[in-house]
């Protein structure tokens, strides 16, 4: 079934996850040094692990329920990726020569709205197949 709309959701979760944390800086220091994902190990973990959880989502369509418990722990690890980010930001504000918040930093909030569509989706479809079970 990859043809459904949680499959395209799911899709855009690992793209943003797995590709645009390595394009996009998430901040700038007080020096100009630019902070991509790559630059510190367990970030880019954490984002290859939020894409790799897309991904395996988007292959267990048979079994809705795991699908919508992977979904749940992969929106956990971007909430902890997000409340590190906003702790950096509050961090940065202290610091004597004025630095940059990068556009990255915003990634986690888009990989939550996508699997939070996706979620809804999956149970519409869940909800429907037990509908239909309750006719025969």
């Amino acid at each position: 079934m990859i043809q459904r709309i949680q499959t395209f959701f799911l899709g855009l979760v690992a793209l943003i996850a797995g590709a645009l944390p390595f394009v996009l800086n998430l901040w700038v220091d007080g020096d100009g040094t630019k902070f991509f994902a790559k630059s510190e190990l367990w970030i880019s973990i954490a984002f290859y692990a939020s894409a790799a959880l897309a991904l395996i989502s988007i292959f267990m369509y048979n079994n809705r329920q795991n699908q919508f418990v992977i979904n749940r722990l992969n929106m956990i690890l971007n909430l902890f990726l997000l409340g590190f980010f906003v702790y950096r930001s509050l961090n940065l504000s202290g610091e004597n020569v004025i630095s940059e918040k990068g556009i990255g930093m915003l990634i986690p909030v888009f990989s939550i709205v996508f699997l939070v569509l996706a979620n809804r989706a999956i149970k519409k479809d869940e909800d429907l197949v037990k509908s239909v079970d309750r006719l025969r």
